[in-house]
């Protein structure tokens, strides 16, 4: 294939990719398999790397996010992202509305939306592509988060359609459906990690993440719902969305206009009972005047817009009894009381149990057995209970005590200074954590062995024939073949599997081990530092806090877990049965600092490198970029067409502006 079949063929493959993504991601109307699209990615990825010349940070196959950890940078917003005021009766409304009217003297309409629970986002195209995406922050400056962004695939890379401004920002919120969010906190529950308390809180933490490819591998989404800039289509709000659905965003179907506040009111009263049957949490509605002239007219206080104002739906909150109360056992021996309820309808779902999370909690509550207690769903989707309705306490109510002994094993329970949470100290003799910790290092995201389940595993515990996760190596399938639901093919399945698990990379197998409070991120980050399960053994304290993202939490439970001698024998074993507990050789050295001390500001459109990737490049050498030209600016790296202000406040400080071609000499490359 030549240069040019190999362009034409991966500007074909990322048209119509982009194209699926948009069928899947945002009509909800795919028009191929699963399988199809993979064939197509695979493809695409190929000759992207076969012909790395054509490569571009929009493509559809950078979406699954760069195996790269780092630090945002911030970026100031051209227009503040204000909150909105918040209001909670009809009577505030009617205030709202009644200001509005003494400032505008003409007919308009509003526009009334759902307020998506999630977190505000800030994208920025430039001739139809998606050049920057920055969050909240402050209102004034937020964090860069690009990278995250991109693997969002109901976000547009490449715009589809016409009519587009060469340059505007398209506001909205990435969000976590509840399907994704319970998934992620059952997982987080599986390997001893915090469960997120609400989507919210998930969808922001994500976007945290210093790695793009994990937060790829989190179900995120994003509705868009205001659009900004100059040449905008029209001069109405909602017109605008309706037209910016066509350049192949995720607009909002859940959107009507009005010409006053009745039509408001039943928007709200409509959306109050129907969100319980949204796939994602909202928790009010947002009324805007529909004019961006208006909008502009009425302008803002220092916090908030005076021409938009959010409606706050209340809690759905039930009363019911308290029956009893489990104390369940994880892994890690943590152990998780859990209220058992009288049935209650709450939020268009059947509630029977609520989380009591810890022993402070129950005391905080002053939980009774009998007590009649109120359940909310926190975010909208776990159960809690609130709070005790004391008038319908029984007179012979016995108070709620935790546990000091483990339900499973009778084991007293200890509880390490400064944490919340009881333990289980008996890891080698408590079944629930002898068989959780085999869970955990048979699942998909671990050494992914299929066949086992958490059923299987119960059995074959049941059965004596595994003790703890080394034992799994020795497992035969004629041990396998007469066991309740397996027979023959499933056993030589589940052999095969457990052996394939040997070539499961080292970051995965250190996830795998269970270490408490060593999730999938923390594990690659130990993986790439230390490099092997010996150095990590050997590992002082003080090695480990100074080691990114390691704090004196996670480096004291690698110290303990590496101290008992169980867990050396299972590394040992693990050894013997050829599982990789060491990292693939680096394919790469570190970049050498040759931009240490220097402060970079950017300005302009550039031939080698996006906006970003010319940022990314000054850290990668040592360098920093800063947002803005003054005294302590080392240079200022101009590209095609940079910014006037810049250029002329670089030539007053004496501030050298050097092109791009100085920049690529500066770090010793030389790009045709």
């Amino acid at each position: 294939m030549t240069k040019e079949e190999a362009r034409r063929r991966i500007d074909r493959l990322r048209r119509e990719l982009e194209k699926h993504n948009y069928q899947y991601y945002v009509l909800n109307k795919p028009l191929i398999s699963d399988f199809e699209y993979d064939t197509l990615m695979h493809e695409l990825m190929e000759l992207e790397k076969r012909f790395p010349e054509f490569a571009d940070p929009n493509s559809p196959s950078q979406r699954v996010g760069a195996d790269i950890n780092k630090e945002f940078v911030q970026a100031e917003h051209e227009y503040p992202m204000l909150s909105l005021g918040n209001t909670y009766t009809r009577e505030e409304l009617i205030d709202f509305d009644t200001r509005i009217r003494k400032e505008v003297h003409e007919p308009f309409k509003y526009v009334a939306e759902l307020k998506y629970d999630g977190t505000a986002i800030s994208l920025i195209y430039e001739h139809g592509e998606l050049v920057q995406a920055i969050t909240r922050g402050d209102g004034t400056r937020g964090d860069v988060v690009t990278d995250n962004i991109r693997t969002i695939r109901s976000i547009p890379l490449v715009l589809q359609g016409s009519g587009w401004p060469e340059r505007f920002i398209m506001r909205g919120e990435v969000f976590m459906p509840f399907e994704g969010f319970n998934r992620l906190n059952e997982e987080r529950i599986r390997n001893g990690e915090e469960p997120f308390a609400n989507p919210r809180n998930a969808a922001a933490g994500t976007l945290k993440l210093q790695n793009p490819s994990l937060v790829a591998k989190r179900p995120l989404d994003c509705f868009l719902y205001y659009l900004l800039g100059e040449d905008l289509p029209t001069d109405s709000h909602y017109e605008n969305l309706q037209i910016a659905r066509t350049w192949g965003f995720k607009v909002p179907e859940v959107m009507e206009r009005y010409e006053g506040l009745e039509g408001v009111f039943r928007f709200i009263d409509r959306w109050d009972v129907q969100r319980h049957e949204l796939p994602y949490a909202t928790d009010g509605v947002v009324i805007k005047v529909d004019s961006l002239r208006l909008q502009e007219r009425l302008g803002s206080t220092a916090k908030n817009p005076r021409w938009a104002i959010a409606y706050k739906f209340k809690a759905e909150q039930a009363k019911t009894k308290l029956l009893s109360v489990d104390f369940q056992v994880g892994r890690t021996g943590a152990i998780t009381p859990v209220a058992n309820l009288e049935p209650v309808q709450l939020a268009g779902t059947v509630v029977k149990r609520a989380s009591l999370y810890n022993d402070d909690q129950i005391r905080q509550l002053d939980l009774h057995l009998g007590d009649t207690v109120y359940v909310e769903k926190g975010g909208e989707i776990i159960p809690k209970i609130t709070g005790v309705d004391l008038t319908q306490r029984p007179p012979d109510a016995v108070p709620v005590e935790f546990v000091r002994n483990c339900p499973a094993c009778g084991t007293p329970l200890v509880r390490e200074e400064g944490e919340a949470v009881w333990y289980c100290p008996n890891e080698e003799g408590c079944p629930p954590q002898i068989k959780g910790r085999i869970e955990h290092f048979i699942s998909r995201k671990a050494m992914n062995i299929e066949g086992l389940g958490e059923e299987t595993i119960d059995l074959l515990f049941r059965e004596g024939l595994v003790h703890d996760i080394t034992d799994l190596y020795d497992l035969r399938p004629e041990q396998l073949a007469p066991l309740e639901r397996l027979g023959e093919k499933s056993a030589m399945n589940i052999i095969r599997s457990i052996e394939k698990s040997k070539e499961v990379p080292f970051e995965r197998v250190l996830y795998a081990l269970g270490i408490r409070y060593v999730g999938e991120t923390v594990a690659r980050t130990l993986a790439r530092r230390f490099r092997s399960i010996d150095a990590l053994a050997e590992a002082s304290f003080e090695e480990l806090v100074e080691t990114e993202e390691i704090g004196e939490k996670i480096a004291q439970s690698i110290r303990q877990f590496f101290q008992k001698p169980k867990n050396l024998e299972i590394i040992r074993k693990l050894k013997e049965k050829g599982v990789t507990l060491e990292a693939a050789p680096e394919e790469a050295e570190e970049a050498p600092p040759l931009l240490a001390g220097k402060t970079f500001v950017v300005s302009g459109v550039f031939e080698h490198f996006s906006r970003d990737g010319i940022k990314e490049t000054i850290v990668k050498y040592g360098g920093k970029v800063s947002l803005s030209v003054s005294s302590r600016t080392s240079y200022l790296l101009a590209g095609d067409k940079p910014g006037p202000n810049k250029m002329e406040k670089a030539t007053s400080l004496g501030v050298p502006v050097i092109s791009e071609d100085e920049f690529l000499k500066m770090i010793g490359e030389n790009r045709p």
